[in-house]
């Protein structure tokens, strides 16, 4: 899962076989990303620290099995999720201020549950939080969390313990405002939900699509607020590529089956509709859908027409070039994890998607291991940030306590592509093999 936790295979040392960051193309001396947060081992704030010791006796708290995994920002907070997928997870879903009161900056802060442990400490209670996977901030104040139900899926047995649902709340007050339990016809055995982006429209609060999806049912699943309806689509083009399903990071070789995972959304075009990108965690490949084709609800059952609706978005990002999470700032720069490769790359969407247009914003060998989620950010100077956790190693060896394993890195989008092949005002030249998308 991201990854890889269905059919996964033991890993096979093999010496650090780590894929050069592109064999094809210069790195061009990318600038690295500023550190916000790093962590060794993950802190929760206690009520007291009494409960903080009655829950490590207890074994409800274990900071060895608790990984951060999805990342969010809006205004003043940093969101960050916590999976449980071992034992020992107390709170899934938490915060961080992005700039305390006092202006001075804890490096490695202890985190404050969101929105209060009440939402975390009943396990099994399905009006909490259960398992976060990840979560969506909209332009409307309302941050949509996407629960799986699923809990301990690192054991012999993964437990659904509550339905896999989206929860909504206001981020003005922390109060939730939604609650949409995912229908059953959409869970097939073994489902895992994980990548969520929303989809507004001329600023109308109540004029959102949710997309979201399905990594081990390979499937894209669309959810309409107006109406709280739901409906799903499924294509050949959501699967694993097995030639792309073979991963080494940092000496650890491992098979990971994972299908349509990074999603992102363009800003709206002259034609009012927007580009949904996509691609396989295992793939090399990026593909494009009109976010018209997946609002429509009766596409979903036309299979010709998705079919003839999704399409490449140009060339292969080459060996090693596997990515989880993607997202695209206002002036339409997309951003993508390169996990295989310590980076984050970069593509102008108005632009050819060719190995000459795909840019790397930073790449960091210690700090980037296994970037695995990012966000732009709704300021009106954006940012992009990433989340890195060493999930290789947290699933098939074991991090040491002494290591910063964790950090939240974050870039203004402006600075991070600026003069290169990912700046909006540097104009293409070359052939167009692959028209554009974003024009």
């Amino acid at each position: 899962m991201i990854g890889g936790l269905a059919g996964h295979q033991a890993p096979i040392t093999r010496g650090d076989q780590t894929p050069p960051a592109d064999p094809d193309r210069d790195l061009g001396g990318p600038q690295p990303l500023r550190t916000l947060y790093q962590w060794n081992l993950i802190d929760f704030n206690y009520d007291s620290d009494g409960e903080r010791k009655a829950a490590l006796d207890s074994k409800d708290f274990i900071p060895e099995n608790t990984l951060p995994l999805g990342l969010e920002i809006w205004k003043e907070r940093v969101f960050v999720t916590f999976p449980r997928w071992k034992p020992g997870v107390p709170c899934t879903l938490a915060t961080a201020p992005r700039i305390p009161s006092s202006g001075v900056i804890d490096p490695s802060p202890k985190l404050q549950p969101y929105p209060s442990w009440n939402w975390h400490r009943q396990q099994g209670d399905c009006s909490g939080l259960t398992s976060v996977f990840r979560i969506s901030a909209d332009r409307c104040g309302r941050l949509w969390v996407l629960d799986s139900g699923q809990v301990e899926a690192l054991e012999t047995v993964p437990r659904q313990v509550c339905p896999p649902q989206l929860i909504v709340f206001n981020l003005t007050n922390d109060e939730v405002i939604g609650r949409y339990p995912i229908p059953e016809m959409y869970v097939r055995q073994s489902s895992l939900f994980t990548n969520i982006v929303t989809d507004m429209r001329g600023g109308k609060c109540d004029d959102v699509h949710v997309y979201f999806t399905d990594v081990w049912r390979f499937s894209l699943i669309v959810f309409r607020l107006r109406d709280e309806k739901f409906w799903s689509f499924s294509s050949h083009l959501f699967y694993p590529d097995p030639l792309a399903s073979d991963y080494t990071v940092h000496g650890i070789n491992f098979q990971w089956s994972d299908g349509i995972f990074g999603i992102s959304l363009t800003p709206l075009k002259k034609n009012g509709d927007r580009t949904l990108f996509f691609h396989p965690m295992s793939s090399y490949r990026e593909f494009v859908i009109p976010a018209s084709v997946l609002r429509n609800e009766t596409a979903a059952s036309d299979t010709a027409l998705l079919a003839r609706s999704i399409r490449l978005a140009g060339e292969s990002r080459g060996f090693g070039g596997q990515s989880s999470a993607s997202a695209i700032d206002r002036k339409g720069v997309m951003f993508f994890n390169l996990v295989a490769r310590d980076a984050l790359g970069c593509w102008d969407t108005r632009k050819p998607y060719k190995k000459s247009t795909l840019g790397i914003v930073a790449h960091d060998p210690e700090k980037l291991i296994f970037p695995n989620d990012l966000k732009v950010d709704h300021e009106e100077k954006q940012s992009v940030w990433v989340l890195s956790n060493r999930l290789p190693i947290f699933l098939y060896r074991k991090l040491d306590g002494k290591d910063i394993n964790f950090r939240i890195m974050r870039e203004y989008v402006d600075e991070a592509v600026a003069g290169g092949v990912c700046d909006p005002r540097q104009q293409y030249v070359g052939p167009v093999e692959f028209e554009p998308e974003c024009s």
